[in-house]
């Protein structure tokens, strides 16, 4: 099957970018920097992400709210004008079909999706769909993700008004004619802004970022290790069908008036977590030695299986291994050493808090 190619492409090649395959997609995994400067130059900078490869979905008309609120934990109609949330799709087994973010804007709920489960999600969306709702997918746009300290600083220099702009929040703008949909918002733990556009305007936006002087291209490598820092999980690793939200560590998500109501898929399953806890839950954790420990490893206490590491890598930040996974409850305590069961014996593999590294998100 022939890979997609986001309009960043030719780009990404002129800048010497290292093309990899990722949910059908050609995607810049790093630049000739390096992951690790990428990495760095983000957190203590800014570094500039395309995520093009996410799909845009426009959810309107009189029953968006309740027929997408019936998919998800999330008060749909709590979510005000200008205001994003986290979200996710629930299987009746209380598992996560995919998690995404659902914004308001001009009275309209906006859908960012994951790239690997886009098909699903919008076969998922349309199985559901009532006659009152309209769904629309817009192939014709762009993603740019603008992480760090000094995002902010970037955009104002541009001529960005970004007075009362917080956290989640998501506005229209205008970038000298280009018209753009920005949400402060990210996935690597930083200050940053999600900016979206006509996919023709994409390259033009993402050279005038560059031309400040201040902006560090990032590919897939950097975004992975940042958001592993950041303790945020990943479809396919940290969440899938048989994942819940509580056992992600996701509690947060699930609105106050849903959980009073049990009306969500798989609520009991979800609720009764909730309230007693989960069987095993998501975990930061820092092995001993200069070796990452990989996804798929098992974790041993006693020499039982308890667990396993679903992100698994090196830590810039920290200049060290850094994992997450799932470890049994009662062994999910800050200081916990348990054993990674490495090829050739068994590494030492110290239970943390998460996230890794404070997040610095601008609230305002």
């Amino acid at each position: 099957m022939e890979k997609q190619r986001t309009p960043l492409y030719d780009f990404h090649i002129a800048n010497d970018a290292r093309m990899v395959p990722f949910a059908g997609w050609d995607m810049p995994v790093q630049y000739a920097a390096g992951i690790k400067t990428e990495h760095l130059a983000t957190r203590n900078g800014a570094g500039l992400f395309d995520v093009s490869h996410m799909v845009q979905v426009e959810l309107s008309g009189n029953g968006a709210d309740a027929f997408f609120e019936r998919l998800t934990p999330t008060d749909i109609g709590a979510v005000a004008e200008g205001r994003v949330r986290y979200s996710m799709l629930l299987n009746d087994a209380g598992g996560v079909l995919d998690d995404l973010m659902v914004a308001r804007l001009d009275g309209r709920l906006h859908l960012v999706v994951n790239a690997g489960r886009a098909t699903h999600d919008i076969d998922h969306l349309r199985q559901n769909l009532d006659e009152r709702t309209k769904m629309d997918v817009h192939h014709g746009k762009a993603l740019l993700a603008l992480q760090g300290p000094k995002a902010a600083q970037i955009l104002s220099s541009l001529g960005l008004d970004l007075d009362g702009f917080r956290f989640m929040d998501i506005r229209h703008f205008t970038l000298g004619t280009v018209p753009l949909v920005i949400a402060r918002s990210g996935y690597t733990g930083e200050d940053g802004f999600e900016i979206s556009m006509p996919a023709n305007a994409a390259v033009d936006i993402a050279k005038t970022l560059m031309a400040t002087g201040d902006v560090t291209l990032a590919g897939l490598g950097a975004r992975d290790t940042l958001r592993l820092e950041a303790g945020l999980p990943l479809w396919g690793h940290e969440l899938d069908e048989t994942i819940t939200p509580i056992m992600a560590g996701l509690r947060f998500a699930l609105s106050k008036r849903r959980r009073k109501a049990a009306d969500f898929p798989g609520a009991n399953i979800i609720l009764d977590e909730f309230a007693n806890g989960p069987k095993r839950q998501l975990v930061g954790l820092l092995a001993s030695g200069a070796r990452p420990v990989r996804d798929g490893t098992i974790l041993l206490h006693g020499g039982v299986d308890i667990g396993i590491i679903t992100s698994g890598g090196f830590a810039p930040s920290l200049d060290r291994p850094a994992a997450l996974g799932f470890v049994e409850t009662h062994l999910a305590t800050d200081g916990t050493v348990l054993a990674a069961a490495t090829r050739g014996g068994e590494t030492p593999i110290t239970v943390v808090n998460l996230p890794l590294v404070p997040h610095r998100y601008f609230r305002g």
